[in-house]
């Protein structure tokens, strides 16, 4: 109990002062016990300090995935995932997440680099079961999904590195936005079929249902050759 409640009480003080700036001292002044209570339960500022960063982690990405398991399809959740991301309030997020991974850099503890690297992969994870959610189901066509998971990946932690150092200046806006054509781009829409007849064409499709939009003499498109439009690829 009293362990649990030293880490929650570390929380905070990282993402406020930064990983390399909080000693045993601010944490037990913190939690509201002495320093010998915490170096009871503690054998370093180091073994807090992790704990701290794995149970925020851990909270953070477990909302991400709770909010993509209740969307109606993979591009959805693929979308909720992107605006959850990039708010106002995860900045907070993304400082302790490079902290977190600079602390790894200098700490020749074997044990704390396999927690990185369990986090990540288990991020990496999240991001290609909702790709292969979207192939699954219908919505999305892609050969490469190792690679676009770690082309998302990448791109989020540069987009929200960008986003802190504001240099150059980045909204949340603009984030989502390079995110989001990434996915537009990589897990193409797949080619809607109606039966009988060929392949239909769609000039813009609605991104939140897939449908095309219906012509003014309510058929869908025709082919981009004689509309002017692109296609959903297969």
């Amino acid at each position: 109990m009293r362990r649990r409640l030293i880490v929650e009480a570390a929380v905070p003080l990282i993402a406020e002062r930064g990983y390399a700036s909080v000693g045993v001292r601010d944490v037990a002044a913190a939690a509201g016990v002495s320093v010998g209570t915490v170096t009871y339960h503690f054998g370093s500022v180091q073994e807090i300090l992790s704990e701290a960063m794995v149970l925020h982690i851990e909270r953070y990405y477990a909302a991400l995935s709770e909010a993509a398991a209740q969307a109606a399809g993979a591009a959805e959740a693929l979308r909720l995932l992107v605006d959850a991301l990039f708010t106002e309030d995860t900045d907070r997020h993304w400082r302790m997440w490079f902290d977190y991974w600079n602390a790894g850099d200098q700490d020749p503890d074997q044990a704390f680099a396999r927690g990185q690297a369990e986090r990540y992969e288990a991020w990496h994870t999240q991001i290609r079961e909702l790709a292969e959610r979207g192939v699954a189901e219908g919505e999305f066509s892609s050969d490469d999904l190792d690679g676009f998971t770690v082309r998302f990946a990448a791109l989020a932690d540069g987009l929200a590195l960008q986003r802190l150092r504001q240099a150059p200046p980045l909204s949340t806006e603009d984030a989502r936005r390079h995110l989001n054509r990434l996915i537009d781009t990589e897990l193409r829409r797949r080619v809607v079929r109606r039966s009988p007849g060929p392949a239909q064409w769609c000039p813009a499709p609605n991104r939140r249902t897939l449908a095309c939009p219906a012509t003014p003499n309510g058929n869908t498109a025709s082919s981009p050759r004689s509309s002017g439009g692109s296609a959903i690829r297969s």
